[in-house]
């Protein structure tokens, strides 16, 4: 479990082992190259795999907003953050994912970033406009991606956002419909 501030991972990471799952914490900030590169070699070197990969980094800057008014560096903070870092940490963690047996990547994404959603003045958010979070999400949901990583994309679309999951040796399997 990869998180900046080392006291929050760590205390995410026992959290989730008192559910008997199996997490250990790696400090990383996807907005930092040298950070992304450590925790590569680290989870290498302690693992030589990665069996899933859930990208869910997010970050929202004062400025950000519609495009008429959104301030372009409140907007490149947050694609930095919230796509071009995920971008970076796959990259850096594919070679890992493909050694596991049927590794897994999730990229979790948001209603914000669906086009078809935001076209609806009904939407509960209709209103909510950040050129650069909005965009994010978006990428991140960019049918290509899983082509461009060379994998296979499947997508569950709840109520309240929507997750794509990217994976090796993934076969499509059909939700219960109460999940």
């Amino acid at each position: 479990m990869g998180a900046r501030d080392p006291q929050l991972g760590k205390g995410a990471a026992a959290k989730l082992r008192t559910e008997r799952i199996d997490a250990h914490f790696v400090e990383l900030d996807v907005a930092k190259p040298e950070s992304i590169a450590k925790a590569a070699e680290q989870i290498r070197g302690q693992y030589d795999r990665v069996d899933i990969l859930v990208n869910n980094a997010g970050v929202v800057a004062k400025g950000d907003g519609p495009p008429r008014v959104a301030d372009p560096d409140a907007v490149r903070r947050v694609l930095d953050v919230n796509f071009l870092g995920v971008l970076a940490v796959t990259q850096a963690i594919l070679p890992l994912v493909r050694k596991a047996a049927s590794g897994r990547i999730v990229m979790v994404s948001s209603g914000l970033g669906s086009f078809t959603w935001n076209a609806n003045p009904n939407w509960s958010f209709a209103g909510i406009k950040p050129l650069g979070y909005n965009g994010s999400k978006a990428i991140l949901k960019y049918d290509d991606g899983a082509t461009c990583l060379g994998t296979e994309r499947h997508s569950d679309q709840g109520q309240h956002g929507q997750s794509w999951l990217y994976g090796y040796g993934f076969e499509r399997q059909q939700r219960h419909p109460d999940h």
